[in-house]
């Protein structure tokens, strides 16, 4: 381009649009490569979250429904959807607990583990329980060491401090439960984790570490009034490569 006095002008606006075009593409690029840091604890050659998962969206994105009301969380289950809640319906819960979801939400194919990670399966979760010395003794081991109820021995009235000595660095909270009608169960009492191994059309495994004894419970039914994958329970999640660590 000529100005007046002849002299010759470069048109800057398309280098400075490709300059801009490259800037965004490398910063897109890094935002892509951070990805959240998560606590976690090696246990034999496993690598555990320290932690009860605590996301609202599936790995692609999509927001999981958040079934906060009764009617919303059995109509969730009844219709095999994914929900969320928090304990009691309480934030405040899950600063600490993390989340409570049904199995339609662990088995959704989006993903409910962020990338990295996975909800461990049925015999994943055996290898972590035999690691520790089996099914017996493992529960004293997986339990905080504060936040659990005391049981009391109804024979000689002996009071048992249900916390456990959290030796494995697994850090099991008693989060409580959510039973297929909407009601909140047991804070302070249990800790129910999912495992991502289906058992048969409504239900599916879980662990299970209770106050009154340090035990890891195998199961597939949290009663016999209740569709276990229409229950809300906390997930923990296993890295993907622990194999290889």
């Amino acid at each position: 381009m000529d100005n007046e006095k002849g002299k010759t002008l470069i048109s800057t606006g398309s280098s400075n649009l490709a300059k801009t075009e490259k800037l965004l593409s490398i910063t897109q690029k890094i935002l892509s490569e951070i990805k959240p840091k998560y606590e976690s604890v090696k246990i034999g050659n496993q690598e555990w979250m320290t932690r009860n998962l605590d996301v609202d969206r599936f790995r692609n994105g999509d927001l999981i429904p958040h079934g906060e009301s009764n009617e919303e969380w059995k109509k969730a289950g009844k219709n095999g959807q994914p929900a969320w809640c928090y304990n009691d319906n309480d934030p405040d819960n899950g600063k600490k607990y993390g989340k409570l979801y049904n199995w339609y939400a662990v088995n959704d194919p989006r993903g409910l583990a962020p990338e990295g990670w996975h909800v461990p399966t049925d015999e994943e979760w055996e290898i972590l329980v035999e690691y520790l010395g089996g099914k017996d003794i493992a529960g004293h081991k997986m339990k905080s060491v504060e936040g659990w109820d005391a049981s009391v021995n109804c024979q000689n009235g002996y009071i048992h401090n249900g916390n456990g000595n959290n030796s494995s660095g697994f850090n099991g909270l008693p989060s409580g439960w959510r039973d297929s009608y909407g009601i909140f169960v047991n804070v302070g009492k249990i800790a129910d984790f999912w495992s991502a191994t289906e058992d048969d059309l409504n239900a599916a495994w879980y662990r299970s570490l209770r106050f009154y004894n340090g035990n890891v419970y195998r199961t597939n039914s949290f009663s016999v009034y209740h569709t276990t994958k229409s229950v809300g329970a906390s997930v923990r999640c296993l890295r993907d490569d622990y194999l290889s660590i």
